[in-house]
């Protein structure tokens, strides 16, 4: 097996982990939230931000250098065609996913600080979850636009 197969494996394999982990994340945090239990969402906003640390994080990494790769011996160009719009999209999926990570970040703080009150969470908390929840919905369809476009590689 040459260097194009291990290097297309590890990109399947990480936009999988990348896709997965991040709709996984999604469901579980809107899911709890939508709960009101305190106590459950500082557990989840806390593994949340462990997650995305541990899978996400090195899934974006991979996904951008196997890409590369990927493109480069296969002769695509990146500034042109598909891979370009897999490109634009990626980006826009990173930078709905950079304040995404503060706001679970901060979420889990104020999670953190009312189960200490003892006190539910404040508007603070909720106006964060909803923006957290809208910048989700642009990297999820801009994920999903990148699978298609890797699959079906159209000519444009």
């Amino acid at each position: 097996m040459n260097a194009y197969f291990w290097i297309k494996t590890l990109h399947v394999l990480s936009a999988t982990v990348l896709f997965g982990t991040g709709l996984g994340i999604a469901f579980f945090k809107w899911a709890t939230d939508r709960s009101g239990h305190v106590p459950a969402i500082r557990v989840v906003a806390e593994r949340v931000v462990l997650a995305d640390w541990i899978f996400t994080t090195p899934a974006i990494v991979l996904q951008a250098v196997t890409g590369v790769a990927l493109a480069r011996i296969a002769g695509f160009p990146l500034s042109s065609g598909w891979v370009l719009y897999a490109v634009g999209l990626y980006v826009v999926a990173g930078a709905c996913w950079l304040p995404v990570v503060w706001l679970q970040m901060r979420m889990r703080d104020l999670a953190r600080a009312a189960e200490r009150a003892n006190v539910p969470l404040d508007g603070l908390y909720w106006r964060y979850a909803r923006l957290w929840f809208w910048l989700g919905v642009p990297a999820f369809a801009a994920v999903v636009v990148i699978f298609a476009l890797m699959v079906w590689k159209p000519a444009l």
